[in-house]
Order: C-alpha cells, then structure tokens, then sequence
C-alpha cells in the first residue's frame, strides 16, 4: 500500500511539473507573440504617416497641448471620452498670468464668444467689513500683459478649445474611451480604447500623454500618488441676473469656511461655499437648501444674498464637488506624461489649476520643440525629468498658496486661529505694496516662491502683532506661539512635499523666468 501510495505521488508531482512547464512556455510564447504584434502594428502605423503623439482627454490641458504641439509640426492623436460641452462648476476662472500663457500659445481668442467676464480683484467680507483688493496695475513692469482675468462658463471654454485644436490639420480629435496604456518593457507604446462605434482598437506613437483629469483611470498604472479629499464645494447659477460690481470676485470670509459670487456670463452668476467631509447635508431631501437658507445666505452682504436666494426660489441645479489635493511624482514608465489634475492638485479657492496647466504645456512644448525624434525614450526621459524641475516656480508657489489659503480661511473658535484669519484679512486689505504683492501672488503675476514665503511670514508676524497688542500678556503670548507654530504646519509640509531644493533654487528660478518671460513674444 506504501508503495502503490508513493508511484501514485510520484507521478502526480511529474503531471504537474509538466502541466506547470507547459503551461509557462505556452504563455510565454503568447505574450511574446503579442508583444511582436504591438511592435509590428506600431512600425506600421509609423509607416503609414501615423501619430506623433497621443494625448488622452480633450479638456483644457488635452486642446490647448494638442494644438500647441501641432503648431510644431506633431501629429496629434487626441481620445477623448465624451466629446458633448461638458458641465462643470470648475475651471471658470483664468487668472492673469493664466491668460498671458494662454496668450503665448495662441489661444487667446478661445475667451471670445463665449460671455467671458473680465475680472479685476476681488472683493473681500468678513463680520460686516469690506475691503477691495485688486489685481496690480502699477509697478507690474515684470508683468507685460493686461492685469485682469476672466470669468466664463467652463464647458463653453473648453469647446472653443477643442473647435480650435480640431482646425489644424495636424490634429485628429476623436471620441472614445481609453481602457489600459500599451506597455512593452517599461516603454508605454501607445493605448487600447474603445471608439464611437464600441469597437475595441488600437493606437500607438512614441509619447503618450495622459491628461484625463481628477477621476484619472491611468495614473494609478503610471504613478503611486492618492488624491486626498478636502473639503466639499457646493455651488449653484443663478440665472437671468447681474451682481453690482461683476468685475469682481466676492469672497466671504463665513463659517465653515468660504463662500464666493462671482459673474461666468452676462446674466449667470455662479454662486459656491465650501462644507467638510461629516457634514454635507442632504440635497435628495431638501436639507440642503434649508441649511443653505438658514445657514448660510444670512452670511452673505445683503447686495449678493438676494441673487444667492434667487437662486434657490428659481431651482438651481445644486452640485456637490470634492477638492483634492495631490502632490506631483514622476512615473518610472517612460514614453508617457501625465498633465493637469491627473498629475497634479491644489485646493481650488485660489483659481489656479489651469494656469499651473497652461504653464506646464508651454514648458513642455518648448522642451520638445528641438526634439526631431520622439521614439528616442532616453532623450524624452530627460525631457520630462526637466519639466518636472523647471515647473516647480510656478506649481510650488500656486500648490503652497492654495493649501495654505485654504486652511487660513476656515472658521474657528480657537483664539490662534482666529487672529491668523483676521491677520488675512487684514493683509489683503491694507492696499499698498502687501495687497498688490499678494494679488500678483494669487494672479499668477509674480511665481516666485520666495516672495510667497516672505509675505506668508510676513502675514503671520503681523498676525502675532495684532495678537499681543495692546500688551503681551501670559495668554496672548501662549496663542501667538500656536499661531507661529500653526503657520509652520501650514508652510514646512508643503515645502518638504514639493522640494526645497526646488522650489528656491537660483539655477530653477532663472530656468522657469527663461520660459515665462519667453511668453511676452507676441
């Protein structure tokens, strides 16, 4: 018995080597037949005079990268999802320094037509004060470009986009879905997408780039990066209305948090406040416009909240979005970019994110305009490696500004944080060389990370100032020493998270001017 036992494992053990052999060499074959068919169907779409470049979604970063590049030449691949005007309660904002790299890379004409309203600062409230704070005029000699930004309807800005792009004849705009990024190697060689017609297909060329937005499919294949939720913005339009003084952003300092009115079209007003995760009231049952009515419209000047109640009695469509924040990282895979808020993310209260966009494509642009060959992997390799350096003046300033402002801006009992949201407030309504520093700062007019540095510590002693007046007593003592070190908390993470070294660096500060103030050549 012992024996028939052992012939009978003996042999069992041999079937499954041989199973397990069989099955590896098998397999092996299949996936290097298939690798051999990428290769193959990517030389013949070459050959066939296809693709330059791949671009996945057709936002503002996608349009605006695909009509750049095309200007120099590339052929453009451009997937996007859905290809219908999309309808979003972000990106309704461009900055100053948003527009003059809108301008650089012959776009600017995609803010006409299409209601955008000009901006000039903003107006600030806080308990019944207040101030104005407007964008600098004067002494913005570094700044060669009309010092306003715009307001406008997103989904009406990125289909002028996508209408401009799709006019080059370089440019071939197609809708579809990206499923999975085609890899050989640790090369991406192009994508697997379904099309219009719900047909799986393929597309190769030698650089892919991913710019498919916050809910991004593909980064998790290219980088180990998690978007953290903030906070939750909840906005609505009013339509069939005009604030008082449109050309201005209104922001209430409220509790929670911030709530802002700003004009995105001639008779549509958006109206937005900020909530926290835990407490996000119903919008199914009504709870919602309860606690909008009773809550928050009786924070809000008199002069806005009857458009923001107008809103309310007329139906608005009420949405919900979260603000993530993501941290930028480079992926180890080559022949791939990730742009925009795939790869990078702030709190949105400052309005930046597609100036940081504009930003980066131009810096990309430009760092592949010498490049003849794209299939060359290592060069593209230190072109990428370049632009994730240079980027950093203008993504470091505006990802720390948010955050911080962000965090100043929440409503709070404790005495420290109080006088450092007092000591904001204060600041950006001082008028003089801090409010214009601070508006160039927030207008994208000045990136300079040391120059944010200098005025959020400027901020924050001045904050400490107001604090320990009219004497330094014990417990006004103990809070301004909170309040430095709330500050710290605020400003060292984000420092370590985006790179010191980076961030103030002469060599990386003189790189990205180079690229900034190359943009002044209309």
């Amino acid at each position: 018995m012992d024996v028939a036992f052992t012939h009978v494992s003996l042999w069992t053990l041999v079937a499954f080597v041989v199973t397990w052999t069989v099955f590896y060499v098998t397999n092996r074959r299949t996936k290097e037949k298939k690798a051999a068919k990428l290769v193959d169907a990517a030389a013949e779409e070459r050959k066939k005079g296809g693709a330059d470049v791949i671009i996945v979604g057709a936002g503002v970063g996608g349009s605006a990268l695909a009509y750049s590049l095309a200007k120099d030449g590339r052929r453009v691949h451009v997937i996007e999802r859905d290809l219908r005007e999309p309808e979003r309660m972000m990106g309704e904002f461009m900055q100053p320094g948003g527009r003059l790299l809108l301008a650089k890379l012959g776009l600017e004409d995609c803010l006409e037509e299409i209601e955008a309203q000009k901006a000039v600062g903003l107006a600030v409230y806080k308990d019944g004060q207040e101030a104005v704070a407007p964008f600098p005029v004067e002494d913005n000699n570094n700044f060669p470009y009309e010092p306003s930004g715009r307001s406008f309807h997103n989904g009406r800005f990125v289909m002028r986009l996508r209408q401009k792009a799709s006019s080059h004849p370089n440019v071939r705009m197609e809708e579809g879905t990206v499923k999975s990024l085609i890899e050989e190697k640790g090369v991406i060689k192009g994508v697997t997408y379904k099309d219009s017609a719900g047909e799986e297909t393929t597309a190769f060329a030698p650089l892919t780039v991913v710019c498919d937005g916050c809910y991004s499919n593909l980064r998790r294949s290219l980088n180990d990066n998690n978007a953290e939720i903030l906070s939750y913005q909840v906005g609505f339009m009013t339509k069939n209305c005009r604030l008082d003084e449109p050309e201005k952003l209104h922001l209430i300092m409220g509790k929670p948090s911030f709530i802002i009115l700003y004009q995105i079209g001639d008779t549509d007003v958006r109206c937005v406040f900020e909530l926290f995760p835990g407490n996000i009231p119903s919008i199914a049952n009504g709870e919602m416009i309860t606690f909008m009515k009773n809550t928050i419209a009786p924070q809000i000047p008199l002069k806005l909240c009857k458009i923001f109640l107008k809103g309310l009695d007329d139906g608005a469509h009420i949405k919900t979005m979260p603000t993530k924040s993501m941290a930028a990282t480079l992926s180890e895979k080559e022949g791939v970019v990730v742009l925009g808020d795939a790869f990078n993310m702030r709190h949105p209260v400052i309005a930046s994110g597609m100036m940081v966009l504009l930003s980066d494509i131009l810096i990309l642009r430009g760092l592949l305009k010498p490049l003849s060959n794209l299939g060359d992997a290592n060069k593209i390799s230190e072109v990428i490696k370049s632009f994730y350096a240079i980027r950093k003046p203008m993504s470091a300033t505006v990802n720390t500004l948010g955050n911080a402002f962000s965090q100043v801006l929440i409503a709070s009992t404790d005495e420290a944080k109080e006088a450092m949201r007092q000591g904001c407030y204060d600041y950006l309504s001082s008028g003089g060389f801090r409010t214009s520093s601070m508006m160039a700062l927030l207008g994208g007019m000045n990136p300079r990370p040391i120059s944010l540095i200098y005025h959020l510590c400027a901020m924050t002693l001045s904050s400490i100032g107001q604090l320990l007046f009219p004497f330094p007593s014990p417990i006004r003592i103990w809070h301004s020493l909170r309040l430095f070190g709330m500050a710290m908390e605020m400003l060292v993470p984000h420092l370590k998270a985006e790179g010191v070294n980076q961030m103030l660096s002469p060599t990386y500060a003189a790189a990205y001017r180079k690229t900034y103030m190359a943009a002044t050549a209309f």
